[in-house]
């Protein structure tokens, strides 16, 4: 019996994770997701790998999962039938959104289609001024009007946004007692919970996407509770925010929009822990699995954190063209590259790899499920990159006839090249589009991608990683222990945290500690009831961030705080920290211009500490390959005969040199001519660039 064992799930596009980590052992296995049931799939990995560790589900005493249905949701429009109630006169800022066009050239260029659809979309007589002053009482008659209205439409979730709650809720707060007595089973989520921020548009669409979810993802999280209970897992079950923090079910059912990247966040927290594991400032994060592919910048050892994004882009890297949602996130950029991504050829015959995906079902050709499409698994069983007969621990057996057949016939046939030209060619247009996509990001962050260590994990990554670091100017990979599952090993290295923000406008000429003060003890209450849930006791850690300007421009830039009481005196302190915080991204400031602040944050969570460094360890003897397969070489074009290594065989200071591929249950590491390997003292695989210093 394993005392103090803990479980995290991650549920993907194709794949379910499931790692339970006790007493310095871990065991992890993967599943097809069950796409209509999720839980379904959740729970037959659970009882297969603590089955496989010894480990009983009585003795299970934390549960944390991570999950991209929300996300799905929003990209598939499979969410519930949402009605939008707001402002009289403002039912269309949903749809007018920034005025702008994101794409100024193309003449056919489609907005997003909104989540509420006009019919569904109602004014309210009320106004509050932006400084939380009531213009316009809030008509109750005509808000109870609505409720036949909304039941005759079968609605069945409501989000509310009225100008200005942000300062003041009472109005919506009010329309939801009035709504909840006449639509009981409907669930109702108010802006002024879900985003207290200034923005109209911005915030209107994260209270309609949070309301969109709220009932698929309450009913499956309520669900999977009830069954992980019935099969005796009975302790608190946490869930990973996009933020790097977790949190309890209850507020992950009330606010479920906060779990659109949870499953990413958890890779991004076990690239954090690696980058602290090995001494790492700059490192850039790569995760890849079945559906898509996710990079992320994490330097000195701490992720990008973001405070808004967009979800379901409908151009790929054109910002502007999904629904932006302002919660709390660890700053990624994510495509749809994965293994089961679809290749295709477009009307100028080039090869096209993404966004959709075959997913779990029918899934990769070479599946046998019925996948008829070519897909990045499929390619690289042809061009040898996945042993066929050993495909997740020998669970599964892959067929190459099939992967060779859909490969032909959607690519080879129409190209008149072989198959093997058709799979390599797959092979590399998925490699330069995650390439591209890290490119873009660091750019778009002001850094680069030379000098980075990539550290590589997902189903997928290890066996495109060599690749992709060649394509950067990448000279490290390292592969970790449990790569397969790596964002389910990262949920157990998460802390449990809550950020709590507010919209609170202050003028630094006008600089008012005391109102400062108040806010910062308003938000540290609603955050700790939230951590202090998942986390009864143990000392909490904070932190503030100011989000200012100069008067007169239209962004912000954080800028990070102290964590004490404010006095008057602090004016200058706050003038001097976002003078640095200016000069760093702009390298310079501008001398005489008003400062003014516009929102507030502020984070608590268990201890976020790092592990230290570890030392090197002593060499050992060479690896010794277990056989050795045909793997096709993208940089010479030729098949090239491979030794192939068992990881476990592999013990710390162990050397190979590449070309190699080293398997394990969950993934395979493809070591290309250009780089050599080496197993460091926690087991980690590491690749190093030929002639680059160590």
């Amino acid at each position: 019996m394993a005392e103090g064992a803990k479980l995290a799930v991650d549920i993907g596009g194709t794949f379910t994770d499931v790692v339970v980590e006790w007493a310095g052992q871990q065991k992890s296995i993967k599943v097809l997701t069950t796409t209509q049931a999720p839980e379904e799939g959740v729970i037959e990995g659970v009882r297969a790998v603590l089955d496989t560790a010894g480990v009983t589900p009585e003795s299970v005493q934390l549960a944390i999962h991570g999950t991209t249905l929300a996300t799905n949701a929003l990209i598939e429009r499979k969410g519930a039938k949402t009605a939008l109630i707001t402002t009289d006169g403002f039912r269309d800022s949903i749809e007018i959104a920034y005025e702008h066009r994101f794409d100024q050239y193309d003449l056919y260029m489609e907005r997003p289609p909104t989540l509420t659809p006009r019919h569904l979309r109602f004014g309210v007589p009320e106004r509050v001024a932006a400084d939380g002053s009531v213009l316009m009482g809030l008509d109750e008659a005509a808000l109870k009007a609505l409720i036949p209205v909304l039941a005759a439409e079968n609605v069945e979730a409501l989000a509310i946004c009225f100008l200005h709650s942000y300062i003041n809720a009472d109005h919506e707060c009010r329309a939801r007692e009035i709504l909840s007595v006449g639509l009981p089973d409907v669930p109702i989520t108010l802006s002024s919970d879900v985003c207290p921020e200034i923005r109209e548009y911005d915030r209107m669409s994260t209270t309609c996407a949070n309301a969109y979810v709220q009932p698929l993802m309450a009913g499956y999280l309520q669900r999977l509770a009830d069954a992980l209970e019935v099969m005796g897992v009975k302790c608190p079950l946490l869930l990973m925010m996009s933020s790097g923090g977790v949190t309890t079910v209850e507020t992950a059912m009330a606010n479920p929009i906060r779990l659109v990247e949870s499953g990413p966040a958890g890779g991004a927290i076990l690239a954090q822990h690696i980058a602290a594991e090995n001494g790492l400032a700059k490192v850039l994060s790569f995760d890849m699995g079945g559906t898509t592919a996710k990079i992320t910048l994490i330097d000195d050892q701490q992720p990008q954190l973001s405070r808004s994004f967009e979800v379901a882009r409908m151009h790929r890297f054109l910002k502007g063209s999904g629904l932006p949602i302002r919660i709390p996130v660890i700053d990624m950029v994510e495509i749809g590259a994965g293994g089961g991504s679809i290749a295709s050829l477009d009307e100028l015959n080039r090869i096209f790899v993404g966004p959709e995906s075959a997913g779990s079902t029918p899934g990769p050709a070479c599946y046998g499920q019925g996948g008829t499409a070519a897909t990045v698994t499929d390619a690289d069983v042809i061009i040898g990159r996945i042993d066929p007969m050993h495909f997740a621990g020998g669970k599964v057996t892959l067929d190459i006839d099939a992967a060779a057949k859909a490969v032909d016939a959607s690519i080879g046939g129409a190209l008149g090249v072989s198959i093997m030209a058709a799979a390599a060619g797959i092979d590399e247009i998925v490699n330069e589009n995650m390439a591209n996509a890290a490119r873009v990001h660091a750019i778009e962050n002001g850094k680069e991608t030379h000098g980075r260590t990539l550290v590589a994990f997902g189903g997928a990554a290890p066996l495109h990683a060599a690749r992709l670091a060649e394509k950067l100017g990448v000279e490290r990979v390292i592969v970790p222990r449990g790569a397969g599952v790596g964002s389910a090993v990262g949920f157990l290295r998460a802390p449990i945290g809550y950020e709590v923000v507010r919209t609170r406008y202050m003028d630094m000429r006008n600089f008012d500690a005391a109102r400062i003060n108040s806010v910062f003890e308003e938000m540290r209450a609603e955050a700790e009831a939230v951590v202090r849930t998942g986390a009864p006791i143990g000392d909490l850690t904070e932190t503030r961030t100011a989000f200012m300007r100069y008067r007169g421009q239209g962004h912000e830039i954080t800028v990070d705080l102290p964590i004490r009481a404010y006095q008057a005196e602090d004016e200058g302190m706050f003038q001097n920290a976002f003078d640095e915080s200016y000069k760093e991204l702009f390298s310079r400031i501008i001398p005489n211009l008003t400062v003014e602040v516009l929102t507030w944050t502020l984070s608590l969570s268990t201890d976020p500490s790092l592990p230290k460094p570890v030392e090197a360890p002593s060499a050992s003897a060479p690896g010794v390959p277990q056989g050795e397969r045909t793997v096709f070489d993208a940089v010479s074009g030729q098949n090239v005969m491979t030794p192939v290594y068992s990881r476990t065989s592999l013990e710390p200071g162990a050397t190979l040199a590449g070309p190699a591929i080293i398997v394990e249950d969950e993934t395979s590491t493809l070591v290309t001519a250009g780089f050599d390997a080496a197993i460091n003292s926690l087991g980690q695989i590491v690749l190093t660039k030929k002639g680059a210093a160590s």
